[in-house]
């Protein structure tokens, strides 16, 4: 959950990928559409928009929140404007570069660092799910095979009575590996409803501390979720049974 969470976060900030032009103090407003008009021109900008120092100062209202009174200790507006800059990912250090270039710009701010560190988390987060979703499968598939197993064991008598009788091996395996694929889904099912439910008080919780962060899709994460539980799971029963039916029958 945390590394498909983190990573489609990352592709959400990816797509709303801004860079924060600074311009001097103290330039007229012909110069600052002249800097802008240069933004513009710049291959790989998408949108170019100025925020004012009020709307920047309500921008920071918003995202403070609840913590927004500590703004009344400032006499003066204390946020500058700038120019919002909106580009293609793959080009910014090209533009960065270009932007930097450009007359009457001060200083340049995009989010390739909190990238960076999102990248890194959804490197860790993949491999630690990696091996949990090894681990998990792997401790699945033993404990049905032994629950098969014991199965088997247990109506010995039955199995030759039907083989004495002609049945095939498909028809006396066929109850044996449908319970190991209904105890794995039943256990698929379960996982399914403990993630939906987490989910719920994640969004909730991420949603009323940080109004700022983009969320993907509540549902499109739980629906790829229980695909792949769903998945895995009728697999490990499919691959315990057949396990646990073969050994027993040596």
């Amino acid at each position: 959950l945390g590394w498909w969470f983190s990573n489609s976060l990352i592709e959400v900030v990816r797509e709303e990928a801004e860079i924060h032009v600074y311009y001097e103090e103290g330039i007229t407003a012909s110069e600052v559409a002249a800097v802008e008009q240069e933004i513009m021109n710049v291959g790989g900008v998408k949108k170019v928009s100025l925020v004012d120092k009020a709307e920047a100062y309500s921008r920071m209202e918003e995202i403070f929140g609840t913590e927004a009174d500590v703004l009344e200790y400032f006499t003066d507006n204390p946020f500058s404007a700038f120019i919002e800059v909106n580009v293609e990912l793959e080009h910014t250090d090209r533009i960065m570069e270009q932007l930097a270039a450009i007359s009457k710009v001060e200083h340049i701010r995009d989010n390739q660092g909190i990238l960076n560190q999102l990248q890194q988390i959804v490197n860790f987060l993949s491999l630690v799910s990696i091996l949990g979703i090894a681990a998990v499968s792997a401790t699945t598939l033993i404990i049905t095979s032994h629950i098969i197993k014991l199965g088997i064991y247990a109506r010995r008598e039955q199995i030759s009575t039907l083989r004495l009788l002609g049945a095939t091996e498909g028809f006396i395996a066929f109850p044996f590996f449908l319970e190991g694929i209904l105890l794995t889904a039943l256990g698929g099912v379960l996982t399914i409803v403990l993630i939906t439910l987490t989910v719920d008080v994640v969004y909730t919780q991420i949603a009323n501390a940080l109004t700022f962060i983009p969320l993907p899709s509540q549902k499109g994460l739980i629906a790829s979720l229980g695909w792949l539980i769903g998945a895995v799971s009728v697999a490990s029963g499919l691959v315990g049974s057949l396990v646990g039916y073969t050994t027993a029958n040596k």
